[in-house]
């Protein structure tokens, strides 16, 4: 695997200091993280504004997606790896948000099924939120 300022380099992203430690806390977590949850364990090394514009260059060179949320937050998650780039996200799966501990998480194997619009009618992008128990908080 690549490391993660070999990631970035791929991109073409500059090896910052933020950079470096947002995009190994995405490879090492899984569930969805919002902006400001970011912003608490890293206020000491980037601003709100800092965090905002390096998750949106690591969405526009597809590294991450953003999925909102059953309460309408933004929420950010590693895109998988194989299938996203700097021209086209490809995220169609369903994102589960827990009710109880409100975990956001890929479902990266259960994708969004084929849906047959109206003519004349494109789609750009799907999201598909199902909202329910995690497997933690059911135990």
């Amino acid at each position: 695997m690549e490391s993660v300022a070999q990631k970035l380099n791929a991109v073409g992203l500059k090896k910052t200091d933020i950079r470096l430690r947002l995009f190994e806390y995405f490879l090492k977590n899984k569930p969805a993280v919002s902006q400001p949850e970011l912003e608490k364990k890293y206020s000491r090394y980037a601003d709100r504004v800092t965090l905002y514009r390096v998750l949106n260059a690591f969405e526009e060179k597809g590294l991450i997606h953003k999925i909102i949320d059953v309460h309408g937050t933004a929420r950010y998650a590693l895109c998988n790896e194989n299938n996203c780039d700097a021209d086209h996200h490809h995220d169609e799966h369903i994102h589960f948000n827990c009710t109880q501990c409100n975990k956001v998480v890929c479902l990266d194997d259960i994708h969004i099924p084929a849906v047959k619009l109206p003519r004349n009618y494109q789609a750009v992008k799907y999201n598909l939120n199902i909202a329910g128990i995690c497997s933690d908080c059911s135990r």
